[in-house]
Parts: structure tokens; sequence; C-alpha cells
């Protein structure tokens, strides 16, 4: 079985103002919380996964290891080149499993690492969340992280009413990345996502997940079929567009307009581009 979507990493300078931009979105928001490398985040969930908007807030409470290297400085580092997209995590069932697995297929990144956090129930109940994530490595892609994420107490973690959009959005219906070379990242991508095979898709290749459609496409294939031009692939792959399925296709246009933002319409599917939504690209497309 594939590892489905769990989140991706929006990594932004200002994490309020980003909080508040999807919220103009019609996107429900979650409260700041605080990871103890120095890494603060906002979190817009669906059923299964979730938007993290992160930044890297107290950088002198970065650490030399563990999730202090691979998450917090990595997040710094990110922030240097410009904001976007930065990190694509897939559910883990078994991290100690995936790491094996990461390990045979020569794409592990780090051993198993775990870390827990206080959370807030709506009515203001403290509860524990923790989380262990592999890393995968791309040695194609130093400008972008992947991994995977096992909940080890879920049900503390998802919340129906957090669930919720006004927009309507249900889902991340995928994320597209671009590359010069998208058949460079094939082997990888089918090893890290536990595919068995990738179709073509027009400008490179596509992975179906139990959760979420990954696409590699080329710069120009992104260029033609959202209308924005791509974040740049100097340094490889780069994850670039988030996907929403949202169930009523009148409801469309209305999303960038009640941002105060002008969209671009795009074969169907509204788009709000990098300059808007702070280096990455969202694409609001009608339920199939």
């Amino acid at each position: 079985m594939t590892r489905g979507i769990d989140h991706v990493v929006h990594a932004v300078h200002d994490l309020d103002a980003a909080a508040a931009f999807y919220r103009s979105l019609g996107f429900t928001v979650g409260a700041r919380n605080r990871h103890p490398w120095g890494t603060h985040n906002n979190i817009v969930q669906f059923p299964g996964c979730f938007i993290e908007l992160l930044t890297l807030a107290e950088p002198d409470q970065l650490g030399s290891d563990g999730l202090s290297v691979r998450f917090g400085a990595f997040t710094g580092d990110f922030l240097k080149r410009g904001e976007g997209l930065s990190l694509l995590i897939l559910e883990s069932r078994d991290a100690t499993g995936d790491e094996a697995l990461f390990q045979g297929a020569g794409i592990a990144a780090s051993p198993v690492m775990r870390f827990e956090r206080e959370g807030r129930r709506p009515d203001g109940t403290q509860v524990k969340v923790a989380f262990s994530l592999v890393f995968a490595g791309d040695q194609d892609a130093p400008a972008t992280r992947f991994a995977v994420c096992q909940q080890h107490f879920p049900e503390n973690f998802w919340n129906p009413a957090f669930q919720r959009h006004t927009n309507g959005a249900t889902g991340i219906a995928g994320i597209v990345a671009v590359a010069a070379a998208p058949a460079q990242h094939r082997d990888f991508m089918i090893a890290f996502t536990g595919a068995r095979t990738a179709r073509e898709v027009d400008g490179g290749f596509a992975v179906e997940t139990s959760r979420g459609l990954i696409e590699v496409i080329a710069p120009a294939a992104f260029l033609a079929r959202f209308g924005v031009t791509a974040p740049d692939v100097a340094q490889a792959v780069r994850l670039a567009a988030l996907r929403f399925a949202v169930p009523d296709p009148d409801i469309l246009q209305g999303i960038p307009e009640e941002a105060g933002i002008a969209g671009l319409a795009a074969g169907g599917a509204t788009v709000v581009g990098p300059a808007d939504a702070m280096g990455a690209v969202l694409v609001f497309e009608a339920s199939r």
C-alpha cells in the first residue's frame, strides 16, 4: 500500500501574516504552536492530512542534531532563499519499518526521530501529541526535504471541527513539484511513496498514493497548466503547487475575491499565484 500525503510544510517569514492569508481564502487555521528547536507553526487541517504553516521564530533555540538540524535549521536555510513549499511528509504506520525500507532502497536520510508537544482541544483541554519521523533523501534534490510521519496519539490531533472550511475545500487533492529533468527523480519518488510504478503525464510523471496525487513536471509544463511561473529549479526538485478539492464549482471564482486578490482561471481551476501565496501556488479544483 502506498504512503498517502500526511502534510506539506509551507515555510514563511511572517507566520501571523500567513495564517491571516489562509483565513482570508476561507481556510480554518489553528492556533500558533511552538517547537523546542525554535520553529513555530499553524495548522490547516483536513481529514487525514494538513498544511503546516511554518517559520523559524527563535533561531537561538536551534541545537546541533536531530530535528533541530533536519527540520529547524533546514527551515531557516530555506527561508534565506525565499518562501514556499519546503517539505513533503507522507503518512507512516510504522516509522521503524519505513526506516528499514528506506535503508534497503538507498534513500534513508535519518534514523527514526520522535518528538512530543502539548496541544489543546477546542474547549481548552490540554492533550499530548507525539510524532515519529524518518527522512528520505533524493540526492538530486538538495533544496527540498522528504519524510514520513507516524502519529502516536492521532485521537488527540485530528479534530473534525478544524476540518471544516468556508471555502468548501475537503482535502489536498495533490501536490505538484517541478524539476528540470523529472525522470531523474522517478525512482526516488516510487521508493518514497511505496508505489509500484509511476504514470506519464504532460511534462513529467505522477504517482498515485492512498491520499493524493504527487506529480513531478517540467517548468514549461507547469506554466502552461497553471499560468504562473514555477519556482527556480537550479537546485533540482522544488515543491511548487498544492491542489485542493472543492465540491461546489460555483465557489471557485469567489475564493481569491474574498481574499482581495486577483487569482487566475486555468483549465476550470482557480489559481492563486506565488506573489500572493508567499512563494506557493494554491490551486482550487472542483471535486471529481
